[in-house]
């Protein structure tokens, strides 16, 4: 006898979310994330990503369409922001050198860049919750210019896990910059974090195939703000569809430890 499972209630819906500035960045986008998934969200440059990601943070303003949070239709953009967690470059190149990994974990709680002032016995307790989670208790107290720069991706996750209510956590393309070996270190790490039952929704933004690890079920596939496909991972991601999204000719390789390669011709 087969027994389907219920889905678990969406945290995210976003339906028919149309952006135009002159003219269009996002059509008719819709898209719905639900507890226990993880998306990796691909696309060619000029696709749309950055959009749709400003317009989940409450950082563009939609034309058409609405953003749904835990339900709540009303949900206006500090309440965005609270329940959804972003890791991007633009936060790290602003961290002053003699910040403590401490400190940078939770100025995150209170929105700032750069922690000033006395660091609060309950802040404290929490940061260091968060810095086991995300295996970085031993660099609690270094200094953020003694980190490298998948130590400083740990923690400016543990930055975006200092607000408890966050639901999704969404990371731009956090192997940048990283070498061959870091890359490694980093992804074998996001495994075991993603796949974490404590831990929220995550969207990971790529353009490398190789960086999608078996904890991401989903995929999101844009080209020229559009949805080009979007469920389960082995449904979207595809020769034919990463080919179309990225208008070359390639071929898409699934290894036998579920990651992912791309040939290219």
């Amino acid at each position: 006898m087969l027994v389907i499972m219920p889905e678990s209630p969406p945290i995210v819906e976003i339906k028919s979310l149309s952006i135009e500035r002159d003219i269009p960045i996002l059509r008719e986008v819709s898209w719905t994330l639900r507890a226990g998934e993880n998306w990796v969200l691909l696309g060619a440059n000029g696709s749309g990503k950055t959009s749709l990601l400003k317009a989940i943070t409450g950082y563009m303003t939609e034309s058409r369409g609405e953003i749904i949070i835990n339900g709540d239709t009303d949900a206006d953009w500090q309440e965005l922001r609270e329940h959804i967690g972003f890791v991007s470059a633009s936060v790290a190149q602003r961290i002053e050198d003699e910040e403590t990994a401490q400190e940078v974990v939770i100025s995150g709680k209170y929105a700032m860049i750069n922690y000033w002032g006395p660091l609060r016995r309950v802040d404290v307790a929490r940061a260091g919750a968060v810095l086991e989670q995300i295996e970085a208790t031993h660099l609690a107290k270094r200094p953020w210019c003694q980190l490298s720069q998948g130590e400083r991706q740990r923690i400016l996750i543990g930055r975006a896990l200092m607000v408890e209510e966050r639901l999704l956590l969404i990371l731009d393309e956090p192997c940048a910059g990283l070498d061959p070996a870091a890359r490694a270190h980093f992804l074998a790490f996001l495994e075991r974090f993603a796949s974490d039952s404590a831990s929220p929704t995550v969207i990971l933004v790529t353009h490398h195939v190789e960086e999608i690890t078996p904890a991401f079920s989903h995929a999101l596939v844009l080209k020229e703000g559009r949805v080009l496909a979007s469920g389960l991972k082995a449904t979207c991601l595809t020769t034919k569809i990463l080919a179309e999204a990225f208008d070359s000719p390639l071929r898409l390789i699934r290894r036998r430890n579920a990651t992912y390669t791309l040939e290219i011709g």
